[in-house]
């Protein structure tokens, strides 16, 4: 009885379809995948069902783990080894079922007909090969056109996702790029062939909120001149009621409900639809307690790299100044956010201030400890006080070790726990601190969804009880349930441990929610700081107004 309520609102069929004249581009019907792991099988995507028509976007939303991302592998045809497609799966593409496919055919659709955004880019890029030459690569597999026009045709794609200085981008490795500089690479390169079907997995993940507004119309332009057709996989609500035009809700592989947007979010049916819809980043920090004392205190940090311009044969360096002479203070107990749209030198400044870049000038103090002139050797016994989470979760966990292996290596190193059993309990702990299970030591981290790795990496850090921890968009993958979680978690953590938090981020809705003070940054230079609610409520610049802007109004 249960069952049949759950499925009554998800039928194989959309509600809309008689609206359809012509037929789907794409018509998914009974997807099922299931992983074949160490102790048995995981059915990751169970009787999934949709269809996606020319020159719309469909949306599917859920949270991390809910099988979203499985189910456009499985069309893209990218699933893993360990992977099996039930029998009874069906992808029609152009009314031919693309899962009968030989291998050579479905990679003549991937990349050209039908194309993907990933959601993690660095993992996606070879750290070995330039930007130009990966997008002309991307071009010319596919397309018959000299490396000069394939050139000429990369730079223009850089140009459209609104890169900046993309001449010099071209001739750049991704590690030299930021977060959201690689991930508008791989946007480049899946519209380069100009596809039928665009899937596109958290495209806006690494990006601020005003590139994310730009990226997302960008794309709906091209729809528009090209009907192309869009899939897009999201946890961001805001940008599924802007830009979709139907909707499917998935949780723990099974489809949950579907309906126009419109529709769905007037009137969701399901109770997961409704939890989801409900849940933002709410609250706000907890008061400081009084005489607090500093724990990190920066002035006059500067950090500049040499960036290649002009040709091979002529070849010239010039100076970009990523953080210009620049300081701050945190206290005991606080959450400081550092905001400011990719590639504002919000990361570098971040690390200079834990010693994992060299700053040229400035004086660094934790704990009222000078540090700027330590060696590495020197900072050593300092790194279990102080931690951080990267960005992207999947290029900072080691792959070949297991879970267990990764968060009891930080204990190991910095001879913390004095049995390997007390160990165990302290990485267990962790992990049941930041909302994962304790019994999945002997995983490996390509077995988890982006979410359930960002949450992995958390409990690395809080494993080894530090005083401090540099948060570089940590909740940039993870759905808006489980920020929500992550917030309760990182308040709880403070209170509890007297913790202290440099948060980096682009999503001024979790900044609200959980940082005391906020400084903005653009260019290397501090624009603004100040109180939270007092920036975000009254910002003095224009630069400040347009990011409050673009991350609290519907564009």
């Amino acid at each position: 009885m249960a069952l049949a309520l759950v499925n009554s609102f998800a039928p194989p069929v959309r509600l809309d379809h008689d609206a359809h004249k012509e037929s789907p581009v794409i018509d998914a019907r009974n997807i099922g995948v299931n992983f074949k792991v160490e102790h048995g099988t995981v059915e990751a995507v169970k009787d999934i069902s949709f269809q996606l028509y020319r020159g719309e976007t469909i949306a599917i939303v859920g949270e991390s783990g809910s099988g979203k991302s499985v189910t456009a592998r499985t069309v893209m045809g990218l699933l893993s080894k360990r992977a099996v497609v039930a029998p009874k799966s069906t992808v029609d593409y152009d009314g031919a079922n693309i899962l009968k496919y030989p291998e050579r055919e479905r990679r003549k659709l991937r990349g050209d007909r039908i194309s993907m955004i990933f959601q993690e880019p660095m993992s996606s890029l070879n750290p070995i090969y330039t930007i130009g030459s990966q997008i002309v690569e991307a071009i010319r597999v596919h397309q018959k056109m000299s490396k000069k026009q394939a050139l000429a045709r990369a730079l223009e794609l850089l140009k459209q996702v609104q890169i900046p200085d993309p001449e010099a981008r071209l001739k750049q490795y991704p590690h030299q790029l930021s977060g959201g500089q690689r991930q508008r690479v791989m946007i480049a390169m899946a519209l380069s062939n100009n596809p039928d079907v665009l899937i596109a997995d958290e495209p806006t993940t690494a990006l601020d909120v005003t590139v994310q507004a730009q990226i997302l119309n960008l794309i709906r332009n091209l729809q528009q001149e090209r009907r192309m057709a869009v899939i897009l996989i999201t946890h961001d609500l805001t940008v599924v009621r802007q830009f979709s035009d139907y909707v499917y809700v998935m949780q723990h592989g099974e489809m949950r409900e579907h309906n126009t947007t419109e529709k769905l979010f007037a009137n969701p049916q399901h109770s997961y639809t409704k939890h989801l819809l409900s849940s933002e980043p709410r609250g706000q920090a907890n008061p400081l307690p009084e005489g607090s004392e500093i724990i990190l205190d920066a002035k006059g940090v500067r950090v500049s790299f040499m960036m290649r311009h002009g040709t091979f044969f002529k070849p010239e360096l010039k100076e970009l100044v990523a953080v210009d002479s620049l300081g701050l203070t945190l206290r005991k107990h606080e959450t400081l956010g550092l905001v400011g749209e990719s590639g504002s030198g919000k990361t570098t400044f971040g690390q200079a201030l834990l010693r994992l870049n060299d700053a040229e000038n400035g004086e660094i103090y934790f704990d009222r400890q000078p540090i700027h002139g330590k060696s590495r050797t020197e900072m050593r016994p300092l790194r279990s006080r102080m931690q951080i989470v990267f960005q992207d979760p999947f290029s900072s966990l080691n792959p070949r070790m297991t879970i267990g292996q990764i968060i009891e290596e930080g204990l190991v190193v910095n001879k913390l726990g004095a049995t390997k059993a007390e160990r165990l309990d302290r990485v267990r702990e962790a992990l049941i601190s930041a909302g994962m299970p304790g019994n999945i030591l002997s995983r490996f981290p390509h077995e988890f969804s982006g979410g359930q790795r960002q949450r992995i990496a958390i409990a690395r850090a809080i494993a080894l009880e530090p005083e401090f921890i540099l948060l570089d968009e940590p909740t940039s993958a993870l759905d808006l349930s489980v920020q929500a979680q992550i917030i309760e978690l990182l308040r709880k953590l403070q209170d509890e441990r007297g913790l202290s938090y440099l948060f980096i981020s682009h999503d001024l809705k979790v900044v609200r929610a959980l940082c005391h003070r906020v400084i903005v940054m653009q260019h290397g230079k501090i624009m603004e700081e100040g109180p939270v609610n007092e920036v975000l409520t009254n910002p003095k610049t224009a630069y400040t107004e347009r990011l409050v802007k673009a991350a609290f109004e519907v564009a």
